[in-house]
């Protein structure tokens, strides 16, 4: 098991013997507080885009939803008329960036996340590591009023008017440390500096959103077959917080899968998709992106792929908050 996983399994365990890194937590923190504070006395320059920017992000490491939220606030603001683009930093994407993303870009050259963001959406979209570029590759092509910055919550170097930080409390903060000992990019009282959406069945606030899953379709073969919720399946799947992903399968009425996982935004080989039987797999659509790439070099891949689909359902207030928000910008929606 790759160490990575390992400290994956320890933070979602929330192990004892994850106190042996708070040495390198303060580091972490040494650094990251060095890095805020150059920021701050303008040691280091923000870039500040023409146009408003969002940020959507979350100070843990790991799946939170951002993305299948990001996806719905995209199509949202489309059919209020806003007209809305988005940059990512492309993390697992080879470029070169930065690199603008269209239905047919590669998700090995942009990274999943932004490979799946235009093939749900259509939204113009541009990757890479250095934000400015990304927006002023937008801006060439694309007359914008509000540019949605993929996560890049603790990039400085990009001024932003509105930052929307997602909070899963199904998985919680774990046990409130800072990278490695804990799950924390950021301390916990950066959740008093944005507006928090809470992804959770339960919410504390009137800001909260959850995912609705739909009818799984099928990736490859014959779409005339029809799903059965009893068949036994392969979960495949590498995403941050796998956990709610076999909790989606449960509440759908799957309760035959076999869990494999792989590390967040892995790049599928063949040989991961290949089993001793027949039974069909099924995965997410972040999974499902890449796995499509992998299945034009295979033609000839027989078994049942299922791909379930999710969608952000949110509270009425954040549509309100939104709008109130963006109207501070000069952007009207109804």
């Amino acid at each position: 098991m790759a160490l990575a996983q390992i400290i994956q399994d320890a933070w979602n365990a929330q192990a004892k013997w994850l106190m042996v890194l708070r040495p390198l937590s303060c580091l972490y923190r040494l650094g990251f507080v060095s890095n805020r504070w150059l920021y701050q006395k303008g040691i280091k320059t923000s870039y500040s885009a023409p146009v408003p920017v969002m940020v959507i992000g979350n100070i843990t490491v790991g799946g939170s939803g951002k993305t299948p939220l990001l996806i719905h606030l995209v199509d949202y603001l489309t059919q209020q008329g806003v007209k809305v683009g988005v940059i990512s930093r492309g993390y697992g994407g080879k470029g070169p960036f930065p690199a603008y993303v269209d239905f047919n870009t590669l998700p090995e050259v942009v990274g999943d996340e932004p490979a799946l963001i235009v093939q749900a959406t259509g939204v113009p979209m541009a990757v890479g590591p250095n934000r400015q570029k990304s927006i002023e590759l937008l801006l060439q092509r694309h007359q914008l009023d509000l540019i949605i910055c993929d996560d890049g919550l603790q990039h400085w170097a990009l001024n932003r008017q509105i930052e929307w930080i997602v909070l899963d409390n199904n998985r919680g903060l774990g046990n409130q440390k800072l990278l490695p000992e804990g799950y924390l990019r950021e301390p916990v009282t950066r959740l008093e500096t944005g507006t928090v959406i809470e992804h959770s069945a339960s919410p504390s606030s009137e800001l909260y959103m959850h995912l609705a899953a739909s009818q799984p379709y099928l990736l490859n073969q014959d779409n005339n077959k029809i799903f059965d919720s009893q068949s036994a399946f392969y979960a495949v799947v590498g995403i941050g917080f796998p956990q709610r992903f076999y909790q989606t399968l449960k509440n759908l009425g799957i309760e035959q899968f076999q869990c494999h996982e792989f590390p967040d935004h892995h790049d599928y080989d063949i040989e991961d998709l290949q089993f001793d039987d027949a039974n069909p797999i099924i995965t997410t659509e972040k999974d499902a992106v890449k796995i499509m790439a992998l299945l034009k070099q295979y033609p000839d891949f027989k078994q049942d792929i299922w791909v379930v689909p999710v969608d952000a359902v949110l509270s009425p207030a954040c549509y309100t908050v939104l709008q109130q928000q963006l109207q501070q910008y000069g952007i009207q929606i109804s």
